[in-house]
């Protein structure tokens, strides 16, 4: 696609050689690139469209990449990708081998720090600004961040320490009023009331100029003046919060006022020490649907930019997070101690039907995860039955919220991780591969995951009555379409099931790899291999009695997880087994390997390591072939003996 001026920006110095005056032709020149690839892709939209001007202002102000720019998540740095050499490729964004949705170091030198998870941009750009001075550089450090990403613990952590150290360190404040969601919090209010505030401080600069200008007793009328002022300023500017915590505080300004912006910026790079410059945009701004329903527009999938109506095959069976909400629903009708916890991410999680039929009981803490984990615990010393939906990898950011609030205490707690697995186009930053490993190690935790729909239902049911801290893990996107079962039940805590019978060997496979395991099973039958199939639903407690049996009635076992395969569920089996003093088996494990995995569909990457049914099929039937297997009651002694030279104890 051909544009007047942005077809010729391939870095920011392209772009601080066009007059100020054309930046507002490239801003819309921005949007609509960023309308046409995403309309294709999916992605990150709302957030990305609000911050055009805003990123121009940044690049044509700043000598980026030698001034650092640091963007908290990345939902807001569509344009800054594309002004930063990466137009071309634009239309590649969250594609398998295409560019990240998220920033990213490896990708672009201005790509300052990965960021795919709120609230870090400001300890960041502190952390760069602290090391420049270490090595007596000269270079501005400038960290982005949101409205919603200001009220994390994290990033008032950041602020606290920035306006103690007092070095030179821009943070600009996009405030849009929103999250994924409206923002919550009193921090949300406050933002609003510094923006009603401004005209008394335009009112306070105007009688200190006039007061100045008095001969003779000006000086001395000001001094009296400003202390009446200063006494009173607390109950009048409700910006004094940044101020006493030792920044200049600037704005609010206009974000789609590019030249005026630039200005501010021009002016601001003057000036020593801390510095907020707070910026209102508006979400969605340009394309009017993503303006009328910055919800849905957040992160749509593709789309007709014509129309705005979304385009794809509708999907033929519920997802598991709709699931999942609906569950919660329907036992919160008959138990009014349930109560629901998310962290800025409803509709993510599927809460958001709970918050409408249980507004009372429906909690949203904003982009704080610990502190939802330990309200949850709170809500549980007190006797309610708290479910803390939050997806797989913003649990590790509450970590030892899950250790010492909730499982030293041995709190009833649900945790619901959603996205557990591959994440998708996402990427590394979402992807749920660690959940099993670092929750298994957990005293007092329970972790379970579904094979189906309707598993979920009964483990949602099972986890919610467990008196102690349980996690039901379960996957992204479509579940597998099976009918359900009239009412959810508890399941008996730690035990498996056996799906399929066999003489050959076993396969025992955990949540959402039960049924491609059963598909591989049937593929293997062809082959004349009988294979045995367990479910077994929970990681922790382990189903040890169905587990050494197993291992003592086939020699050959096939672990399979979507998860890595260090620490999770295989590894917990292999314990097992060692604890139990069995010996001897072959066991091939089938999970994610030790690496970062990169973004794509989920198909795909499941068909690229392997996991998907004809991976399965491979995997098995090749190890097969490296070892010689034969079947029972084929094999001979020595090469029964051959296959236990390569035993490997676990």
């Amino acid at each position: 696609m051909n544009y007047r001026y942005l077809s010729n920006i391939n870095s920011p110095e392209d772009l601080r050689k066009l007059p100020v005056e054309q930046l507002s032709v490239v801003a819309e020149e921005i949007r609509a690139h960023i309308i046409n690839c995403v309309s294709k892709t999916g992605g990150h939209l709302g957030a990305s469209l609000g911050t055009v001007e805003l990123c121009l202002a940044l690049h044509y102000a700043f000598d980026t990449p030698h001034d650092k720019l640091i963007f908290d998540v990345g939902h807001q740095a569509y344009a800054h990708k594309i002004l930063t050499g990466r137009r071309d490729r634009f239309h590649t964004i969250r594609q398998y081998g295409g560019l990240s949705p998220f920033l990213r170091r490896e990708e672009s030198p201005y790509d300052t720090f990965n960021a795919g998870h709120a609230c870090t941009s400001i300890s960041a750009a502190l952390g760069l600004a602290t090391a420049r001075d270490l090595k007596k550089e000269d270079f501005r450090v400038v960290a982005v961040i949101g409205d919603a990403g200001l009220t994390g613990g994290m990033a008032l952590e950041g602020l606290n320490l920035a306006g103690y150290d007092k070095r030179d360190l821009i943070i600009v404040l996009n405030d849009n009023e929103m999250s994924i969601s409206p923002n919550v919090g009193a921090l949300a209010g406050y933002l609003k009331r510094i923006v009603a505030g401004q005209a008394y401080q335009r009112v306070k600069k105007d009688i200190e100029s006039f007061l100045h200008h008095i001969p003779a007793v000006g000086d001395r009328l000001f001094r009296t003046t400003k202390e009446i002022v200063d006494a009173l300023k607390i109950y009048a500017i409700p910006g004094l919060l940044l101020e006493e915590l030792g920044f200049q505080y600037c704005g609010p300004y206009n974000g789609h006022d590019v030249v005026a912006l630039i200005d501010e910026f021009r002016e601001v790079k003057k000036r020593k020490g801390p510095i907020l410059v707070h910026v209102m945009t508006t979400k969605g701004k340009g394309f009017a649907a993503a303006e009328k329903d910055q919800v849905k527009w957040h992160g749509p999938s593709a789309f007709d930019p014509s129309t705005a109506t979304f385009v794809g095959t509708p999907a033929k069976t519920p997802t598991y997070t709709s699931v999942f909400g609906q569950t919660i629903v329907r036992m919160a009708q008959n138990d009014e101690k349930i109560v629901a916890i998310t962290a800025a991410m409803a509709p993510g999680t599927g809460l958001d039907k709970f918050a409408t039929a249980f507004p009372e009981r429906f909690f949203d803490v904003g982009i704080a995860e610990q502190h939802a984990v330990t309200f949850a615990a709170g809500l549980a010393a007190e006797g309610y039955k708290p479910v803390c939906a939050i997806y797989s990898t913003f649990l590790q950011r509450a970590y030892d919220q899950v250790i010492h609030d909730t499982c030293l205490m041995d709190l009833p707690v649900t945790f619901c991780l959603d996205r557990g697995g591959l994440a998708g186009n996402d990427g590394p930053t979402h992807h749920g591969l660690l959940d099993y490993a670092y929750l298994r190690c957990v005293p007092n935790m329970a972790i379970m995951a579904p094979k189906d729909e309707n598993e979920l239902q009964h483990m949602l049911k099972t986890a919610i009555d467990y008196p102690h801290p349980a996690a039901v893990r379960y996957p992204r996107g479509e579940a597998v379409g099976v009918p359900m079962d009239p009412e959810p039940r508890c399941l008996p805590v730690g035990r498996g099931e056996i799906l399929r019978e066999g003489t050959d060997f076993a396969i025992i496979a955990i949540g959402s790899m039960v049924h491609p395991s059963l598909q591989a099973a049937d593929l293997l039958a062809r082959d004349g291999h009988l294979v045995q199939v367990i479910n077994a639903r929970f990681v922790k407690p382990l189903d040890q009695e169905l587990l050494c049996q197993t291992a003592r009635q086939f020699r050959f076992l096939v672990f399979i997880e979507e998860a890595s395969e260090l620490g999770g569920f295989a590894s917990a089996c292999w314990e097992v087994l060692e604890k139990n003093r069995i010996h001897g088996n072959i066991c091939l494990r089938i999970g994610l390997p030790d690496i970062l995995i990169p973004h794509g569909s989920a198909s795909l990457l499941m068909a690229k390591y392997g996991l998907d049914v004809d991976g399965l099929y491979n995997r098995i039937t090749q190890f097969l072939k490296e070892r010689r297997w034969r079947k029972r009651g084929s094999t001979t002694s020595s090469s029964k003996k051959g296959l236990l030279k390569i035993v490997k104890k676990p």
